[in-house]
């Protein structure tokens, strides 16, 4: 397993920070620099008629993968699901994936049990397509299409501008039909830099919740993948016990062990998924809970919102800036409680799994 990244002469948190706002600047270099050759590759995918969409993928990259599956059910008209990789990796299995589509999305393209999967994938007939900020990876060597993020190198452990860099790579492959003359691009990369600005709220909630030991994140729709993906920083830099559930799965059970004592951070940006949540909020307000709202609005039911700037996007590439507000909370949330999120204790930037 690869080692921590030095972080010898910089200040605790200085990498992942740096690493966050670099976001803006790898936003707008992707949609420029690769939204052409991802419409070409685009074009190629739809010219085979694929019956169906597989995505295989860990940790973070899970989450882009979520966000794309609801991308191909909604936008491809296709069913889409995420794989088990040890399936074939751990207990052989081969099924038929003749007109299959299989994805695997990794920031550095170097865990075993994704190259395996791919390999497997394509052996049984599917078309594969790596989605990887290392190019030169085994995993992207072994793809028939490869897309590249064009992330630049991330030092820090917490993932950060990889997974906004691979969201957007994923809108790209399977979003909504684009003009080569969108200006959508340019405005995303506008908005993130006014998201990011709102770093005063981000300050508030993680003095308030310095001490906690536990905390749900929750959304519905493309933003379960934020859920997801925030829950997922605050645990691996904050060493916090936070679990994600999707709006419904919340009332479906878990909504019992929610009171005043257990802060909630839900994301309610506008959209069909942030107005799905409306039943969430009135139930969370019933049990008098601890809520902070990423996007929306303050009302009784929370006492802080982390605002999100999407005027003019499309609710499709609102996870790509919803996120950012929580990857500042992780940052914030690590340094008051004395951890350096730049080298969580246990982790490193390259997993190696089987």
């Amino acid at each position: 397993m690869a080692s921590a990244p030095a972080t010898t002469g910089a200040a605790p948190g200085a990498i992942m920070s740096a690493e966050i706002d670099d976001q803006p600047e790898v936003l707008a270099r992707l949609w420029t620099g690769q939204a052409d050759e991802v419409r070409r590759i685009r074009a190629a995918l739809d010219d085979r008629g694929h019956r169906f969409v597989l995505f295989a993928a860990r940790g973070t990259s899970d989450h882009a993968a979520l966000y794309a599956k609801y991308l191909v059910e909604v936008h491809r008209a296709l069913p889409a699901g995420l794989v088990s990789p040890s399936t074939s990796t751990i207990y052989g299995a081969r099924p038929d994936l003749r007109g299959v589509l299989y994805v695997a999305v990794s920031q550095s393209g170097g865990s075993p049990d994704l190259v395996d999967s791919l390999v497997a994938a394509r052996d049984c007939g599917a078309t594969t397509v790596a989605v990887t900020n290392n190019v030169a990876s085994e995993l992207a060597g072994a793809a028939e299409f490869v897309i590249d993020v064009q992330a630049g190198v991330e030092r820090a452990v917490a993932a950060t501008k990889s997974y906004t860099a691979e969201l957007l790579a994923l809108f790209l492959l399977f979003g909504p039909d684009l003009p080569p003359s969108s200006s959508e691009g340019a405005q995303l990369a506008e908005a993130a830099h006014a998201t990011l600005q709102g770093i005063d709220a981000v300050d508030s909630v993680a003095a308030r919740y310095r001490f906690a030991d536990r905390l749900v994140t929750t959304a519905r729709g493309y933003a379960y993948a934020t859920a997801r993906e925030g829950a997922l920083k605050l645990m691996e830099t904050s060493y916090l016990a936070a679990q994600a559930f999707s709006g419904a799965d919340l009332l479906h059970g878990p909504m019992a062990m929610i009171d005043g004592g257990v802060p909630v951070v839900a994301v309610v940006t506008p959209g069909r998924g942030g107005a799905a949540m409306a039943p969430v909020l009135a139930t969370l307000r019933g049990r008098h809970a601890d809520v902070v709202l990423v996007g929306g609005s303050a009302d009784a039911t929370a006492a802080t919102v982390l605002p999100v700037r999407t005027e003019g996007l499309r609710e499709e590439l609102h996870p790509i800036l919803e996120i950012l507000p929580l990857q500042q909370l992780a940052l914030r949330l690590a340094l008051a409680r004395g951890v350096n999120p730049d080298a969580p204790r246990g982790l490193a930037k390259v997993t190696e799994t089987w």
